[in-house]
């Protein structure tokens, strides 16, 4: 219908009405092509680049916000992180100007988030408390951006950022509030959205049955309506389960087939994440010749586009799958490479203040030293 309207629209005369009328539609056009075909689609690109045209044109800045929003969501699932950053940053700036709550809702959302991604937590929490504080606790602005809910979108990155800096159950508590209010909303996008980020939750929190659970409900509901990018994201994850369930090559295969089709649609973003999963599970399953170019091709992915949330246990697994190398290489040799992972983990993890990597990596470790008699080193880590 919105398709339609455009294209009776393009048969009148360009005057300032018709132009407020197509910035009208694009925008909310913008949505559900992005719901259907995914955040980098080309179409989605198209649209954004139009409406910003548009409100060059007519000064309109309460639809510029929406534009340079949008923007800020195609640049960051392209991995284009500094982009990102800075569209994020003009959305803030410009929320502020015009004093808009909306506004200042999603701009304080979309900078946790991208903060987040980037490995700054700390400043990534601020914003989305922040975004939650002004949200409130009633849902007053599901219909403001059309296609989701900020609330359900800060909860969720916030579950996240809470997780890394150690606080667990309150980071199961914002999950669990993102998908209660979801359901309350009825909005199928928004419910998507809480269920896939849960699961990746659970993943973190090593809570397998929740986390499969969570990422079969994501898969049926987004195969359901329609939403390639969800669909894609919670069939790696119930690959992985598969995997930890004593399917290892139906995981595995699985896991590459939607890390794949989510590349193909030009889905960048959370990539070396899913590259670790699929390292992790080869590596369980003997296959480290697999598993140990894969953790490369993300650790290279890190530095050259600055998606750091997961840099840590990138070096982690890293150490992990070169203490199971083969002969080929001497034990010593592997054990001093594996160590120099542990400890670049742990060093990653303070600088971003990230406990439940620090954890995680200076565990590895301290088995490591332990099994080379270092128990006093190990004791004291």
């Amino acid at each position: 219908h919105l398709t339609n309207g455009l294209v009776l629209l393009a048969t009148l005369p360009a005057t300032p009405e018709h132009v407020q009328q197509e910035l009208a539609l694009q925008i909310v056009l913008v949505g559900p092509l992005t719901a259907t075909k995914g955040y980098a689609a080309p179409a989605v690109e198209k649209i954004y680049t139009r409406a910003r045209e548009l409100c060059r044109q007519i000064g309109e800045s309460s639809q510029l916000f929406q534009v340079l929003l949008g923007l800020f969501s195609f640049r960051i699932v392209r991995m284009e992180c500094h982009t990102a950053r800075e569209l994020a940053e003009q959305c803030f700036t410009l929320a502020q100007s015009v004093q808009d709550q909306a506004f200042l809702i999603e701009a304080h959302r979309a900078l946790g988030q991208c903060l987040y991604l980037l490995g700054e937590f700390v400043s990534a929490r601020e914003h989305l408390e922040r975004s939650l504080a002004l949200y409130g606790p009633h849902p007053r602005y599901a219909d403001t951006f059309y296609w989701n809910d900020p609330g359900v979108v800060s909860y969720s990155w916030g579950a996240f950022t809470l997780w890394l800096l150690g606080y667990p159950d309150q980071a199961r508590k914002q999950a669990h509030e993102a998908v209660a209010l979801a359901q309350k909303l009825s909005n199928a996008y928004t419910l998507a959205i809480a269920l896939g980020r849960a699961a990746m939750l659970h993943h973190f929190l090593q809570e397998q049955d929740t986390m499969q659970r969570r990422a079969e409900e994501a898969f049926t509901l987004a195969t359901e309506q329609g939403f390639p990018f969800f669909t894609l994201q919670s069939a790696i994850l119930k690959g992985w389960t598969q995997a930890k369930q004593g399917q290892p090559e139906v995981g595995i295969a699985h896991m590459r087939q939607g890390a794949k089709a989510l590349r193909d649609m030009g889905i960048e973003s959370t990539r070396p994440y899913h590259l670790a999963l699929l390292a992790e599970t080869c590596g369980d399953a003997e296959r480290v010749t697999e598993g140990l170019p894969l953790l490369a091709e993300a650790l290279e992915l890190v530095h050259s586009t600055g998606e750091r949330f997961y840099e840590a246990e990138l070096y982690r697994l890293k150490g992990e799958l070169t203490l199971k190398q083969s002969s080929v290489r001497s034990v010593e040799s592997r054990i001093v490479e594996a160590e120099a992972c542990f400890l670049k983990a742990v060093e990653i993890a303070q600088s971003q203040h990230a406990k439940s990597w620090e954890l995680r990596a200076a565990t590895s470790l301290a088995h490591l030293w332990q099994q080379q008699g270092k128990r006093a080193e190990a004791h004291k880590l």
